[in-house]
């Protein structure tokens, strides 16, 4: 006659156990198993182990004796199934996903790579997965080809990390042409088993620019909406950062080579205070001025879904949402160093260097 094999667990195994038992994140396999291995501690058969956790006597005395011969390595993983391994050219597919492209389309799915490789579209999914390739995805990108990139990189980078003593750094921009869209009707509420709804067609009520500047210090936000983004806007704006800082603080500015930012009134308005310097980013790389990050939380927390029945709501929105902001302000810290930027454009340099030449031949 068999015996079950006899189950002894130490305080922290079954601590363990008892956790996997009753873990939400747990498989509903491993909590099974764990359930069974407590049962079976307790010195029940399995017989009664298989009545309470719902399974059949053969799987439970499975687990106990796989347990009791190898502990919870030997019960965490299911063994490899009889019949033939299934071969999967893992090399080759993921050649095919790099290197190219289906006939009349711009990128492989894993259906239609499956096809091509024959293999399954779950293992494509899973090699992708492994690999970390996601073919339906694209990041926009687009490397600086100012001359003088590097100068304005390592002046810009230099006012980050070592901003000048007795000095306000202000990451200033425009966000252009933001729309004032009201959806032709009204949506439903988010609700449990239901994404909130909005039209996809809607109705405009005109446009405004948003002038803002952002302090490196402590992230508080200065800005303005005007009906326009000509030199006359920006030298608004100017006279209103001059007003609402510290007049003794001298304002290293960073802002990109728009030409309104160096018409020539402007400049003569920079000559009449001193106290204002500017820097302006490479051409091409807005991505270093640090309002953009803001720019990006208003659009995404705010205007995105927002639905505004004029000019007038759609700046008293953006309004609310920068005196919000400035409650609490946190400041964005920006830790990489010059080089390693550097290092990272003269790489995508070369690989879109040699990518031209290997078009060309």
């Amino acid at each position: 006659m068999r015996v079950a094999a006899k189950i002894e667990l130490s305080s922290e195994e079954r601590r363990k156990l008892m956790h996997l038992s009753r873990a939400g994140t747990s498989s509903v396999r491993h909590a099974r198993r764990a359930q069974i291995v407590l049962l079976a501690a307790e010195g029940l058969p399995n017989d009664e182990i298989a009545k309470r956790v719902g399974v059949g006597r053969v799987q439970a005395g499975r687990w106990r004796a796989r347990y009791a011969a190898g502990g919870w390595t030997a019960v965490a993983q299911d063994q490899p199934r009889g019949g033939r391994p299934v071969k999967v050219d893992v090399a080759e597919v993921i050649r095919l996903t790099t290197q190219t492209e289906p006939e009349a389309a711009t990128h492989w799915s894993t259906r239609t790579l499956a096809e091509a490789a024959g293999v399954s579209d779950t293992t494509v999914w899973r090699v992708w997965k492994q690999h970390g390739l996601k073919p339906h995805r694209v990041r926009p990108f687009k490397v600086s080809r100012d001359p003088d990139f590097v100068e304005k990189l390592e002046d810009i980078v230099g006012l980050y990390l070592a901003p000048p003593e007795h000095a306000l750094v202000l990451c200033c921009d425009e966000k252009i042409q933001i729309q004032a869209l009201d959806r032709t009707q009204p949506g439903l509420p988010l609700k449990k088993g239901r994404a909130q709804t909005m039209t996809h067609d809607y109705k405009r009520h005109g446009t405004t620019t948003l002038f803002a500047a952002l302090s490196m210090l402590d992230g508080q936000v200065i800005g303005q909406c005007q009906p326009r983004h000509t030199h006359a806007e920006w030298l608004k704006f100017l006279r209103q950062i001059d007003r609402n800082t510290p007049k003794m603080k001298t304002l290293h500015l960073i802002a990109d080579n728009y030409a309104t930012h160096k018409h020539l009134a402007v400049e003569a308005w920079l000559a009449k205070h001193p106290r204002f310097h500017m820097h302006f980013t490479p051409t091409s790389a807005s991505w270093l001025n640090m309002v953009e990050r803001f720019f990006r939380d208003l659009d995404t927390s705010r205007l995105r879904r927002g639905v505004f029945t004029s000019v007038a709501d759609l700046q008293a929105a953006i309004g609310d949402y920068i005196a919000h902001h400035n409650v609490h302000p946190k400041p964005f810290i920006w830790t990489a160093k010059a080089h390693d930027i550097l290092q990272k454009v003269i790489r995508a340099n070369r690989r879109l260097s040699s990518k031209h030449n290997e078009a060309l031949h």
